[in-house]
């Protein structure tokens, strides 16, 4: 589908696209996604019905613009939030040639690395709700719609949302960036894994983890952690701490909430001994998915 000849097809008539390739209908979400008698529940609403003043970015493109929604595609949407960090990568995925206020006719693009070229996925923007709650990644801000028609646009690659619910993050990465994977087990790690997260950070690589488990449970344990969940990893650094260094991670959970409680979590005791400097630049205490 060709975007732009599209688009100018729907102005030049005065319509709003609807996308034949992937309807607003069941057979998108997939057979087994919901119980039936919610699926036939569903109902589908553009942004310009939700909001009087939709944008697809507000402020710039953020991790911290995601919540995910009813699907398990916590891998997908961790593979999305590195994106976000990596501006020069993100431009790929998220063409600027569309929106909701310059030629507006209900269509948008995205662009998946596949099989070794860049695919253009051409999507309409009427999304999925069940009792008036988005199904789909919902967003912060009420009116920013990226996330939203971007998870659309992938599961429209992937042909239904069903297919986003459980993935690899690894392969999540490779399909926004068109790059090359490396994996680390963490029951047996290289013994300088934190230099090569450090490394890696300041290599500008996009990097995620993952805990073992059922993710169709999602059980957090009382620490905090979710099992069979994927998270993003959005720094690595080495801070001066009581007579030492100590190297710590920053990772973010998709769900946008739920932080991990154990040691260098946002309230815990050993950010008393760091150094004013460090902890101000370092530390927001906040519950927004995110911490150390």
């Amino acid at each position: 589908q060709d975007f732009r000849e599209l688009r100018a097809s729907c102005l030049s008539q005065g319509l709003l696209f609807e996308d034949a390739t992937f309807p607003a209908h069941v057979s998108s979400i997939g057979p087994t996604l919901l119980p039936q008698e919610k699926l036939w529940q569903i109902q589908w609403r553009r942004p310009t019905e939700l909001q009087r003043n939709p944008h697809l970015i507000t402020d710039g493109v953020s991790r911290f613009d995601i919540m995910q929604g009813e699907i398990g595609d916590c891998w997908m949407l961790a593979a999305l939030g590195s994106l976000t960090l990596r501006k020069q990568f993100l431009e790929n995925v998220l063409p600027k040639d569309q929106g909701f206020q310059d030629d507006y006719a209900g269509i948008f693009h995205f662009r998946f690395w596949q099989y070794g070229e860049w695919v253009d996925v051409v999507i309409d923007d009427r999304l999925p709700f069940l009792n008036g709650r988005y199904l789909s990644v919902h967003p912060r801000t009420s009116n920013e719609f990226w996330p939203s028609l971007l998870e659309k646009a992938y599961a429209k690659l992937q042909g239904s949302y069903q297919n986003l619910n459980g993935g690899y993050l690894s392969d999540a990465l490779v399909d926004l960036t068109g790059g090359v994977q490396v994996q680390f087990s963490l029951k047996e790690p290289p013994p300088d894994l934190e230099e090569i997260l450090r490394a890696a950070d300041r290599s500008r690589c996009l990097m995620g983890c993952s805990t073992s488990g059922q993710s169709r449970r999602n059980i957090e344990l009382r620490n905090g952690i979710v099992q069979g969940h994927a998270y993003t990893v959005t720094g690595a650094v080495k801070i001066p701490y009581k007579n030492g260094w100590k190297h710590i991670i920053r990772i973010w959970n998709p769900w946008g909430h739920g932080e991990w409680k154990g040691p260098w979590s946002d309230n815990s005791p050993q950010w008393d001994r760091v150094e004013p400097k460090y902890r101000e630049a370092l530390l927001r205490n906040k519950d927004d998915g995110e911490f150390w």
